[in-house]
């Protein structure tokens, strides 16, 4: 059913109604988003510094690929808030399977078209026409959105005589893979290049999934974003050994600062932690998240951490040592709660799942609970 009012709505108005604020690299939803630590990842860090930087280079648009875990979103929020600082941030979008107001396709270009409207007055003035001329326009397809909403603005401000390249010009997409529905990933890859790389806008656009099909079949030899975007393979390319080691020792050096004992660890418990990441950042996040606990000894959770562990040469499957951390973490979690509950047969999966939907601010209902296991192990880890 349509809603006829929206023709009595301004077009600015109209068009923040169709915003995910969730999706901003600095929203409220996001508080304490994941980044890289002082000192780590400084080389991929450097690469696309490089890349954002050079405005003449032929490839406009970074397609960043890389593992569950590889740290794919700390370096797009490390990116953001550089580019925030040098004055070259357009604008952001971050997906999350976990938010229903960021994990469809439905809000990204309306989103990137209000943050570059705030970038000059101009351009946003356009934007507001295009949506007073066509109210409908967040019904349409990606590519009449791109059109309407991007492009067509940007062209009618160079038509002026403004000389886009002093605007922001940085735009980073991360999470591609956590929007819902294949094709419409491939739609949303499908208008960029229309849009934003045939059309020669001085945009340069970055863009972070798990490579999944709809990035990897564009990406491959023959696909469509093959000769027009630089290529980052994060897993493949870049060994974070050396880096997970230092967020280690540093997070846990301050956690002997609190607990007056600097010795609580030992540099072979994170010798094997490591070894143990296969890579995946993810994983060392997540025992620091643990074994901080304020309430529980960093030790002892260490220790425990440390049993759930495989030997040298056990690892077999990079994700195997992370499924068993998020399952006994799960476990101990629910004995805890068992020990303490005076409610008894409430369901323990049920309400964690609803307490951090709730603590994430997601307005959602009794449906939202019922999600794939991988989303909850991946809630637990950061809740």
């Amino acid at each position: 059913m349509l809603r006829y009012h929206v023709f009595d709505l301004p077009g600015w108005k109209l068009l923040l109604e169709n915003t995910s604020p969730n999706a901003l690299h600095d929203s409220a939803a996001r508080y304490d988003p994941p980044k890289c630590d002082e000192d780590t990842r400084v080389e991929v860090t450097g690469e696309i510094m490089d890349w954002i930087k050079d405005r003449g280079g032929p490839q406009r648009l970074l397609c960043m690929t890389g593992a569950a875990g590889s740290g794919k979103s700390a370096l797009l929020q490390t990116t953001a808030e550089i580019c925030q600082k040098s004055g070259t941030l357009a604008c952001t979008y971050f997906f999350s399977a976990s938010d229903p107001t960021r994990n469809t396709i439905e809000q990204v270009i309306p989103t990137i078209a209000y943050q570059l409207g705030r970038t000059n007055d101009t351009l946003r003035r356009w934007i507001k026409a295009a949506v007073e001329s066509d109210p409908l326009i967040f019904s349409k397809s990606l590519r009449t959105q791109m059109s309407t909403l991007i492009v067509a603005p940007s062209q009618q401000c160079q038509g002026m005589g403004m000389n886009l390249t002093t605007l922001p010009y940085a735009i980073l997409i991360d999470g591609l893979d956590e929007c819902t529905g294949e094709d419409r990933q491939a739609e949303l890859l499908t208008a960029i290049k229309e849009g934003l790389l045939i059309t020669g806008l001085s945009f340069r656009i970055f863009i972070a999934s798990r490579p999944e099909w709809a990035i990897r079949t564009a990406l491959e030899p023959g696909g469509h974003l093959c000769k027009v975007a630089y290529h980052i393979q994060l897993s493949d390319q870049y060994d974070a050994s050396a880096d997970m080691c230092r967020y280690l020792q540093r997070r846990f050096e301050d956690i002997g600062l609190r607990i007056s004992d600097s010795h609580w660890f030992a540099q072979n418990d994170i010798d094997t932690l490591v070894e143990a990441a296969s890579g995946q950042f993810i994983y060392v996040a997540t025992v620091y998240k643990y074994v901080s606990e304020r309430r529980a000894s960093p030790a002892e959770r260490l220790k425990a951490v440390l049993t759930w562990t495989p030997h040298a040469g056990q690892i077999a499957r990079p994700f195997e040592t992370l499924d068993v951390l998020y399952t006994k973490i799960l476990s101990a979690a629910k004995k805890a709660y068992e020990a303490v509950d005076t409610h008894h047969g409430r369901d323990f999966l049920l309400l964690f799942r609803a307490h951090h939907i709730n603590h994430s601010g997601i307005k959602t209902n009794v449906a939202t609970y019922h999600q794939s296991a991988s989303f909850f192990f991946y809630a637990l880890a950061w809740s």
